[in-house]
């Protein structure tokens, strides 16, 4: 696995719309990338979390969401591991 592999984005203080705006880029992008990690927090409350699940849980390029047990981070799977 390359360093490429999974993306990182920091959400933490983003509206709605900037998170959305973010991730919606990170997607264009992603050619090479298995996996998205998105990291929201959970202790502020959920509505980011939510919003990722309901917007990006049926975008054409997320096969599948990985929440943390934490419920802090959703990694959007883009690929599987080979």
């Amino acid at each position: 696995m390359n360093s490429q592999s999974i993306v990182t984005a920091d959400l933490h203080g983003s509206t709605i719309y900037q998170a959305g705006i973010t991730i919606d880029a990170l997607l264009r992008r992603s050619g090479g990338v298995y996996r998205i990690r998105l990291i929201h927090g959970c202790h502020g409350g959920a509505a980011l979390r939510d919003f990722i699940a309901e917007t990006y849980g049926r975008h054409p390029k997320v096969k599948r969401l990985v929440r943390s047990p934490d419920g802090g981070t959703t990694e959007l799977v883009l690929r599987e591991y080979s």
